[in-house]
């Protein structure tokens, strides 16, 4: 006899029967989860902002649940093969995908990812929203947004800019700026956006818009041009942000958010999302978080679940206007 195949139709029974009832399911599922180790996939590879926030998340989970939290990293198209990886795996909280609003929210539609992201997970946390910024390696001859702007307008396709992959924010907020301002500048995709950013300082591309060029602009290695948020950043004083640069109205954010297979039993979403939201209040956490530039918030299911329906709104009508494609 097939015992995990029947010990699965005997959970099915279960929830389906307390369905028929009318009833949550039983506190059972929940009961000693997590009983052993728990993969945290980043669906990008080492060394870019997704593998950052999950490694301190892991870590803090470990704590919490006194289990090993591996981070797995599964990078490439994307952020797709490892959100897929995710989707299609065991529905039991031991995979959980350390997901980006790009490789949620336009990815998907680019790629024609075998998922949906409304349909196919369910999120347990939400890890944050971090802000762009604008920076051009100093090669660049500008210093302003606007400099840049009328410097790409003067000088079409000689500006390529970097982001981790067809699909994401960095490349949605990049096609978003040549739909907005005009310019003609090339997309170039890598598999994360700690290789995009290393070509920038490197200068092999001349643009990026992403979270990691921060430490990259303190060092002087970039130049920074503008910062996404309706304020400053702390992270970079006197920097603008994009509307006070001239741009009103251009809001380009990314955020973090934690999710299982949708058929992963209630009472195991309910007992993440619980973990996810005390990260959140955690003041250490949220201070290591911050140091990335990331503000963690302690969002409800369907609070998360309404943000990503929004991004994707959004993101298609970029998509669809700008003709984006793999």
């Amino acid at each position: 006899m097939n015992t995990r195949f029947s010990r699965r139709r005997f959970a099915g029974a279960t929830l389906a029967g307390a369905a028929l009832a009318g009833l949550s399911p039983p506190l059972s599922w929940a009961q000693g989860f997590p009983a052993r180790q728990i993969h945290y996939v980043s669906p990008y590879p080492p060394g870019g902002t997704n593998d950052l926030v999950a490694r301190i998340v892991s870590r803090k989970l470990a704590a919490k649940f006194s289990q090993p939290v591996i981070v797995d990293n599964r990078g490439g198209a994307g952020g797709t093969i490892g959100t897929h990886f995710v989707v299609q795996g065991p529905a039991d909280g031991y995979t959980v995908l350390n997901a980006s609003s790009g490789n949620l929210s336009s990815a998907p539609q680019v790629l024609g990812a075998p998922y949906d992201p409304l349909v196919d997970l369910i999120p347990v946390g939400f890890l944050g929203h971090i802000r762009f910024v604008v920076a051009v390696h100093p090669s660049v001859p500008a210093n302003t947004l606007a400099e840049f702007i009328n410097y790409a307008k003067k000088n079409p396709r000689k500006i390529n800019y970097g982001t981790a992959g067809n699909g994401t924010a960095g490349h949605i907020a990049g096609e978003y700026l040549r739909l907005r301002t005009g310019i003609d500048i090339v997309h170039v995709p890598y598999r994360g956006s700690a290789p995009a950013v290393t070509d920038a300082v490197a200068g092999h591309v001349q643009l990026v818009l992403d979270p990691l060029a921060v430490q990259h602009v303190r060092s002087g290695k970039l130049r920074a041009l503008a910062f996404s948020g309706a304020t400053s950043s702390p992270d970079l004083p006197g920097v603008p942000t994009i509307e006070a640069a001239g741009l009103p109205g251009w809001e380009a954010t990314n955020f973090f958010l934690a999710a299982v297979p949708a058929k992963t039993p209630p009472a195991v979403v309910q007992q993440l999302h619980r973990q996810f939201v005390e990260l959140a209040r955690d003041a250490n956490t949220a201070a290591e978080l911050r140091a990335l530039g990331v503000e963690i918030q302690p969002l409800t299911i369907p609070q998360i679940s309404a943000l990503l329906k929004a991004e994707i709104d959004v993101n298609n009508r970029v998509i669809q206007a700008a003709g984006i494609t793999a």
